[in-house]
Protein backbone atom coordinates (compact mmCIF):
# COMPACT_ATOMS: atom_id res chain seq x y z
CA UNK A 1 0.00 0.00 0.00
CA UNK A 2 1.57 3.25 -1.10
CA UNK A 3 -0.86 5.96 0.01
CA UNK A 4 0.75 8.81 1.95
CA UNK A 5 -1.54 8.30 4.94
CA UNK A 6 -0.68 4.60 5.20
CA UNK A 7 3.04 5.33 4.89
CA UNK A 8 2.80 7.86 7.73
CA UNK A 9 0.87 5.45 9.94
CA UNK A 10 3.30 2.63 9.19
CA UNK A 11 6.21 4.84 10.23
CA UNK A 12 4.38 5.76 13.42
CA UNK A 13 3.91 2.06 14.12
CA UNK A 14 7.54 1.36 13.27
CA UNK A 15 8.63 3.93 15.86
CA UNK A 16 6.21 2.57 18.46
CA UNK A 17 7.37 -1.01 17.94
CA UNK A 18 11.02 0.09 18.06
CA UNK A 19 10.41 1.82 21.41
CA UNK A 20 8.66 -1.29 22.67
CA UNK A 21 11.62 -3.48 21.76
CA UNK A 22 14.09 -1.04 23.31
CA UNK A 23 12.17 -0.85 26.59
CA UNK A 24 11.86 -4.64 26.87
CA UNK A 25 15.60 -4.96 26.23
CA UNK A 26 16.42 -2.36 28.86
CA UNK A 27 14.25 -4.13 31.43
CA UNK A 28 16.29 -7.28 30.72
CA UNK A 29 19.54 -5.33 31.31
CA UNK A 30 20.71 -5.71 27.71
CA UNK A 31 23.49 -3.48 26.42
CA UNK A 32 23.32 -0.94 23.60
CA UNK A 33 23.66 -3.61 20.93
CA UNK A 34 20.92 -5.68 22.54
CA UNK A 35 18.60 -2.68 22.68
CA UNK A 36 19.16 -1.96 18.98
CA UNK A 37 18.68 -5.59 18.02
CA UNK A 38 15.47 -5.94 20.03
CA UNK A 39 14.08 -2.73 18.53
CA UNK A 40 14.92 -3.96 15.05
CA UNK A 41 13.34 -7.41 15.39
CA UNK A 42 10.22 -5.93 16.99
CA UNK A 43 9.70 -3.35 14.25
CA UNK A 44 10.66 -5.42 11.21
CA UNK A 45 10.43 -9.06 12.27
CA UNK A 46 6.82 -9.56 11.19
CA UNK A 47 7.47 -8.23 7.71
CA UNK A 48 10.60 -10.36 7.43
CA UNK A 49 8.66 -13.54 8.26
CA UNK A 50 5.92 -12.57 5.80
CA UNK A 51 8.38 -11.98 2.97
CA UNK A 52 10.13 -15.30 3.57
CA UNK A 53 6.79 -17.14 3.49
CA UNK A 54 5.82 -15.68 0.10
CA UNK A 55 9.36 -15.99 -1.26
CA UNK A 56 9.88 -12.24 -1.61
CA UNK A 57 13.66 -12.16 -1.80
CA UNK A 58 15.29 -10.01 -0.63
CA UNK A 59 12.76 -8.98 2.06
CA UNK A 60 11.43 -5.42 2.07
CA UNK A 61 13.52 -4.40 5.10
CA UNK A 62 16.65 -4.92 2.97
CA UNK A 63 15.22 -3.34 -0.18
CA UNK A 64 13.98 -0.30 1.74
CA UNK A 65 16.75 0.57 4.26
CA UNK A 66 14.75 3.52 5.60
CA UNK A 67 12.83 1.03 7.75
CA UNK A 68 16.03 -0.05 9.48
CA UNK A 69 17.36 3.49 9.72
CA UNK A 70 14.19 4.82 11.38
CA UNK A 71 14.15 1.88 13.78
CA UNK A 72 17.78 2.26 14.85
CA UNK A 73 17.54 6.03 15.26
CA UNK A 74 14.50 5.52 17.48
CA UNK A 75 16.24 2.79 19.49
CA UNK A 76 19.28 4.96 20.18
CA UNK A 77 17.19 7.96 21.18
CA UNK A 78 15.29 5.68 23.57
CA UNK A 79 18.61 4.35 24.91
CA UNK A 80 19.94 7.85 25.61
CA UNK A 81 16.74 8.83 27.42
CA UNK A 82 16.76 5.67 29.54
CA UNK A 83 20.52 5.92 30.17
CA UNK A 84 20.21 9.45 31.51
CA UNK A 85 17.38 8.24 33.76
CA UNK A 86 15.48 11.48 33.63
CA UNK A 87 12.33 10.98 35.72
CA UNK A 88 9.03 11.84 34.08
CA UNK A 89 7.14 14.77 35.57
CA UNK A 90 4.31 13.71 37.84
CA UNK A 91 1.09 13.16 35.91
CA UNK A 92 2.84 12.56 32.57
CA UNK A 93 3.09 8.77 32.86
CA UNK A 94 -0.62 8.03 32.13
CA UNK A 95 -0.48 10.32 29.09
CA UNK A 96 2.71 8.62 27.93
CA UNK A 97 1.18 5.16 28.36
CA UNK A 98 -1.90 6.15 26.35
CA UNK A 99 0.26 7.66 23.63
CA UNK A 100 2.25 4.44 23.33
CA UNK A 101 -0.98 2.45 23.26
CA UNK A 102 -2.34 4.44 20.34
CA UNK A 103 0.95 4.45 18.47
CA UNK A 104 1.15 0.68 18.89
CA UNK A 105 -2.49 0.23 17.85
CA UNK A 106 -2.09 2.34 14.71
CA UNK A 107 1.08 0.47 13.84
CA UNK A 108 -0.54 -2.90 14.41
CA UNK A 109 -3.48 -1.95 12.20
CA UNK A 110 -1.29 -0.55 9.45
CA UNK A 111 1.13 -3.50 9.46
CA UNK A 112 -1.73 -6.02 9.43
CA UNK A 113 -3.47 -4.42 6.46
CA UNK A 114 -0.17 -3.96 4.66
CA UNK A 115 0.72 -7.61 5.25
CA UNK A 116 -2.62 -8.76 3.89
CA UNK A 117 -2.13 -6.73 0.71
CA UNK A 118 1.38 -8.10 0.34
CA UNK A 119 -0.34 -11.48 0.07
CA UNK A 120 -3.06 -10.18 -2.23
CA UNK A 121 -0.49 -8.83 -4.65
CA UNK A 122 1.66 -11.96 -4.50
CA UNK A 123 1.37 -15.18 -6.46
CA UNK A 124 -0.78 -16.63 -3.68
CA UNK A 125 -3.73 -14.25 -3.82
CA UNK A 126 -6.22 -17.10 -4.34
CA UNK A 127 -5.30 -18.61 -0.97
CA UNK A 128 -7.37 -16.35 1.28
CA UNK A 129 -6.32 -18.16 4.44
CA UNK A 130 -2.67 -17.53 3.62
CA UNK A 131 -3.36 -13.90 2.74
CA UNK A 132 -5.09 -13.32 6.10
CA UNK A 133 -2.29 -15.14 7.92
CA UNK A 134 0.27 -12.89 6.26
CA UNK A 135 -1.58 -9.89 7.64
CA UNK A 136 -1.59 -11.36 11.14
CA UNK A 137 2.07 -12.40 11.14
CA UNK A 138 3.12 -8.99 9.83
CA UNK A 139 1.27 -7.36 12.71
CA UNK A 140 2.34 -9.59 15.60
CA UNK A 141 5.46 -11.40 14.36
CA UNK A 142 7.97 -8.85 15.60
CA UNK A 143 6.50 -8.82 19.09
CA UNK A 144 6.60 -12.61 19.22
CA UNK A 145 10.31 -12.66 18.33
CA UNK A 146 11.02 -9.88 20.85
CA UNK A 147 9.38 -11.71 23.72
CA UNK A 148 11.02 -15.04 22.89
CA UNK A 149 14.45 -13.37 22.85
CA UNK A 150 13.59 -11.69 26.16
CA UNK A 151 12.53 -15.04 27.67
CA UNK A 152 8.96 -13.87 28.23
CA UNK A 153 5.55 -15.35 27.49
CA UNK A 154 4.65 -13.46 24.28
CA UNK A 155 2.47 -10.44 25.02
CA UNK A 156 0.02 -11.39 22.27
CA UNK A 157 -0.86 -14.59 24.16
CA UNK A 158 -1.84 -12.99 27.44
CA UNK A 159 -3.13 -9.42 27.07
CA UNK A 160 -5.88 -7.24 25.66
CA UNK A 161 -7.17 -9.47 22.83
CA UNK A 162 -4.20 -8.12 20.86
CA UNK A 163 -3.92 -11.02 18.43
CA UNK A 164 -7.71 -11.39 18.17
CA UNK A 165 -8.02 -7.80 16.97
CA UNK A 166 -5.28 -8.47 14.45
CA UNK A 167 -6.97 -11.65 13.17
CA UNK A 168 -10.32 -9.88 12.88
CA UNK A 169 -8.80 -6.97 10.96
CA UNK A 170 -6.97 -9.26 8.56
CA UNK A 171 -10.13 -11.30 7.95
CA UNK A 172 -12.21 -8.18 7.28
CA UNK A 173 -9.58 -6.88 4.85
CA UNK A 174 -9.42 -10.14 2.91
CA UNK A 175 -13.18 -10.75 2.77
CA UNK A 176 -13.99 -7.21 1.64
CA UNK A 177 -11.25 -7.37 -0.97
CA UNK A 178 -12.69 -10.64 -2.25
CA UNK A 179 -16.23 -9.25 -2.60
CA UNK A 180 -15.58 -5.61 -3.53
CA UNK A 181 -12.17 -5.61 -5.20
CA UNK A 182 -11.61 -2.20 -3.63
CA UNK A 183 -8.30 -1.56 -1.89
CA UNK A 184 -9.69 1.59 -0.27
CA UNK A 185 -12.79 -0.05 1.22
CA UNK A 186 -11.08 -3.23 2.38
CA UNK A 187 -8.10 -1.44 3.91
CA UNK A 188 -10.26 1.19 5.62
CA UNK A 189 -12.58 -1.34 7.23
CA UNK A 190 -9.77 -3.75 8.13
CA UNK A 191 -7.78 -0.95 9.72
CA UNK A 192 -10.81 0.41 11.58
CA UNK A 193 -11.72 -3.05 12.90
CA UNK A 194 -8.35 -3.40 14.64
CA UNK A 195 -8.40 0.11 16.08
CA UNK A 196 -11.96 -0.32 17.37
CA UNK A 197 -11.34 -3.71 18.98
CA UNK A 198 -8.14 -2.50 20.61
CA UNK A 199 -9.93 0.55 22.00
CA UNK A 200 -12.83 -1.53 23.34
CA UNK A 201 -10.43 -4.04 24.89
CA UNK A 202 -8.58 -1.26 26.67
CA UNK A 203 -11.70 0.62 27.74
CA UNK A 204 -13.58 -2.41 29.07
CA UNK A 205 -10.42 -4.29 30.14
CA UNK A 206 -11.25 -7.28 27.97
CA UNK A 207 -9.03 -10.33 28.16
CA UNK A 208 -9.65 -13.83 26.94
CA UNK A 209 -10.41 -16.40 29.65
CA UNK A 210 -7.49 -18.34 31.11
CA UNK A 211 -7.03 -21.56 33.04
CA UNK A 212 -4.81 -21.47 36.14
CA UNK A 213 -3.21 -24.80 36.92
CA UNK A 214 -0.44 -23.60 39.21
CA UNK A 215 0.23 -25.92 42.12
Amino acid sequence: MNSLIMVIIENVGLIAFAISGAVVAAKKDMDLFGINLMALVTATGGGLIRDIIIDRIPPVMFVNPSLTIITLITANIAFVIMYLKKPMPKGITPVYDKLLFWLDTLGLAAFTVDGAFAGIYSDYSDNLFLVAFLGVITGIGGGLIRDVLADKVPYVLVKHVYAIACIAGAAVTVVLWKFTGSELISSLFGFSTIVLLRFLAMHFEWNLPTVHLHE
